[in-house]
């Protein structure tokens, strides 16, 4: 394992989980090229994640899938039930259709990133988990639900009990517009659409935009097709 710490504060904080020590370096020098992005401590295992975020506390962990210990779906899990206030998990995969990567969503992964993305989608990618506006990938999460969705009730969304708006906000989410392109939208002021995205993530239980959108098409509230 090991951490390295930049200067600027402001700078969004990452920890690095794979087990090849080649993807991590890459990353890093992906990462260490951007002045508003820091890479806080490496883990080479899903075992070692929950022990690594409560000692650097980063803000985004890029978590392999596929691990030989511990999954990345089984370390999402743990990092979500055994932290306060945790971070956000960039799921990184080989393959976009992996049933590993859907498992680690409906985990509570807030997205997922390829191997063999570019620099420029890497850095992106981890902005947008990073600052939660928007849906990462909104096309491919679609996929990844009609290929692997099921096991929720079809009346999941009814029960939640939104209004109109907020259903209507759930369907702009899943269309991937962060909350200034649904105020443009529906013309209505940022602090509204705010307002509409905090209530349809408490009354579906979510914890961002992703679990939400999951929950959305796996209950049927939002056609796959």
């Amino acid at each position: 394992m090991t951490e390295r710490h930049r200067g600027d504060p402001a700078a969004v904080r990452i920890l690095l989980v794979d087990d090849e020590n080649l993807v991590r370096t890459g990353l890093r020098a992906i990462i260490d090229a951007e002045p508003d992005l820091a890479v806080v401590g490496e883990a080479e295992d899903g075992a070692e994640v929950v022990p690594a975020v409560r000692r650097t506390g980063p803000d985004v962990v890029l978590m392999d899938v596929r691990m030989p210990a511990v999954d990345g779906i089984r370390a999402t899990q743990l990092v979500l039930e055994r932290v306060p206030d945790p971070p956000r998990i960039l799921v990184v995969t080989t393959f976009e259709n992996d049933e590993y990567v859907y498992g680690a969503l409906r985990a509570g992964a807030a997205g997922f990133l390829l191997k063999r993305a570019r620099p420029e989608q890497i850095v992106q990618a981890i902005r947008v988990v990073a600052h939660g506006e928007s849906l990462l990938f909104p096309t491919a999460i679609r996929d990844l639900a009609e290929r692997y969705g099921g096991g929720r009730e079809r009346d999941a969304l009814a029960r939640a009990g939104l209004t109109d708006r907020e259903s209507e906000v759930l369907r702009l989410m899943a269309r991937g517009l962060s909350n200034s392109e649904i105020a443009g939208q529906l013309v209505v002021s940022l602090e509204t659409v705010k307002t509409h995205v905090g209530n349809v993530l408490t009354k579906l239980g979510a914890r961002d935009r992703t679990q939400a959108v999951i929950v959305a098409y796996e209950s049927g509230f939002i056609p796959l097709r």
